[in-house]
Formats: C-alpha cells, sequence, structure tokens
C-alpha cells in the first residue's frame, strides 16, 4: 500500500468529521514515566503478574500498593509533553467545528487528562482512580502516598528490603472496605462500558491516528485493522512501525512531541 505524504494526511485531517485516536505507552515515555514491560520497568526483579494480578493481590495485596504507590509517586512528577498537548488542543478544534473527537488510551497516567484531553476511553483504568471491594464504589484519589504507611517506600532497587504491609496500612473506603486500584490486571476482563465507547468510537470514524504503541496488545490492537476495514483513514506516529504499519494508511516515523504538534496544527476545513 502506497503511504499518504504529510501534506495528503493534512488536507484527510481537514476534512474529517470524526476522528479516533489510539495511544500507548510510548507517548508517556517522553514524559519520563517508565514503561511497565520493558527492562526498565521492572520493579525489584518482580514478573508483571508477581505485582498485577487477582492472585498477587490475594497473596500480598501490601505488595502490590507499595508497587501502585511507586507508579504513583513517579508519574506524580512528570508533565504532559508536546504529543499530549498537541492532541488536547486538537481535540478542542475539533469539538468547536462540531465535530467527534475520541482518545482511547492504553496509558494509566493520566496525562491526556492533564493536558486538557475530554473524551478519554481508558481501557486499562487510572492510577489515579481506586475502587473499593467491599462497597465497588470508584472514587478518583491523587494523595501520595496512597495512606502515610506507604511514606517513604516503594524503592525498586532489588537489594531493598521490604516492609510487610498489614491490612490495617492499606488504604480503606468511607464504608469501612479495603480500596485497590482501579486497573485492568492480567487475568481481569476490561469494562464492558470502555469497550462499548472504544467500539463506538471506532465504527464510523472517517480518520484514525495510532500514536506510540506496539499494537500487539488486544482488544487495542484490533481496533485499527476494523478502523481500515470501514474505510476510515489510519495514521500511525511511532520511533519504529508497528504491528499494524501495513495497515496504515500514512506512517510518520519519530516522538509524538516531535512530529504531532506540526503535523496537527492546521486550520479544519
Amino acid at each position: 500500500m502506497k503511504k499518504l505524504n504529510r501534506k495528503e494526511f493534512q488536507d484527510k485531517l481537514r476534512q474529517a468529521r470524526k476522528i479516533t485516536v489510539l495511544t500507548g505507552a510510548g507517548v508517556s515515555a517522553e514524559s519520563g514515566v517508565p514503561t511497565f514491560r520493558d527492562a526498565g520497568g521492572l520493579w525489584r526483579r518482580y514478573k508483571a503478574t508477581d505485582l498485577a494480578s487477582p492472585e498477587a493481590w490475594q497473596r500480598d495485596p501490601g505488595l502490590v500498593w507499595e508497587f501502585y504507590n511507586h507508579r504513583r509517586a513517579v508519574a506524580h512528577t512528570c508533565k504532559p509533553n508536546e504529543g499530549h498537548l498537541a492532541l488536547a488542543r486538537l481535540e478542542a478544534r475539533f469539538r468547536e467545528a462540531g465535530r467527534t473527537f475520541t482518545l482511547i488510551t492504553q496509558n494509566v497516567d493520566g496525562l491526556h487528562e492533564a493536558a486538557g484531553s475530554e473524551r478519554v476511553v481508558r481501557l486499562h483504568g487510572s492510577l489515579w482512580q481506586v475502587r473499593c471491594l467491599q462497597c465497588a464504589e470508584v472514587t478518583w484519589n491523587h494523595t501520595v502516598p496512597i495512606t502515610p504507611a506507604f511514606e517513604g517506600s516503594g524503592s525498586p532497587d532489588p537489594e531493598f528490603v521490604a516492609r510487610r504491609f498489614e491490612t490495617t496500612d492499606l488504604p480503606q473506603c468511607h464504608c469501612g472496605g479495603v480500596i485497590r486500584p482501579h486497573i485492568v490486571w492480567f487475568g481481569e476482563r476490561l469494562s464492558r462500558a470502555d469497550l462499548d465507547a472504544a467500539e463506538e468510537a471506532v465504527d464510523g470514524c472517517d480518520l484514525m491516528l495510532v500514536i506510540g504503541t506496539s499494537a500487539v496488545v488486544y482488544p487495542a490492537a484490533g481496533y485499527v485493522p476494523i478502523a481500515r476495514r470501514l474505510g476510515a483513514v489510519v495514521a500511525e506516529v511511532n520511533v519504529e512501525p508497528s504491528a499494524v504499519n501495513n495497515e496504515c494508511s500514512a506512517f510518520f516515523k519519530g516522538k509524538a512531541g516531535e512530529v504531532l504538534p506540526s503535523l496537527l496544527g492546521v486550520r479544519l476545513a
């Protein structure tokens, strides 16, 4: 498939009435958020399933919360980069023009929202939301550390002498129940409401942007061929072609923060 050049893509962008954006860890990596899967994202040599699964929670909820408290502390210091800001500006222009814009993200760090994005579908949840295991209430929580007991904990150093946290150290809901991170863990199903919102965004979009994702994790990876099959122009912005690059109508190599501001800074038709 012959790829669209920059001008051809921008012409499609100007004319688009419904745009859907899919972002992954590459966007946030530019802001200093460690990726979960790469070697630099490991925490004390633990495998991801030792920290982010229902089994891990049953085995040691204090360890799980120590890990997520660490992730929250790191994310708390990170700021949206120019890629996040360019997408927020584009959404504002689409909204003002009476057009539809939806951002589907696999990230949990909240940087899209911090940049000003409003219509965000968080497929994997958010570091800044918690869920009560007793009453099931989901609330926003930006407290770092999550409770005083976790102050000074969370070092990723493999030689760090780990503390043992008791149930009374864990964050609690107003109802008295223990709360957990509102994150989709390994072995858990994605929220039906989020899946419905993502599918609605993909259905009928005339342009899709795929940014900073390896596109190997489903269902997110499956949205690209669906959009393409339904006639959408699909453009990828990435440091390297992803697993769905052959489905893309255009490819712009580079970091989102460097590519997006000028690529998306066009006047709508």
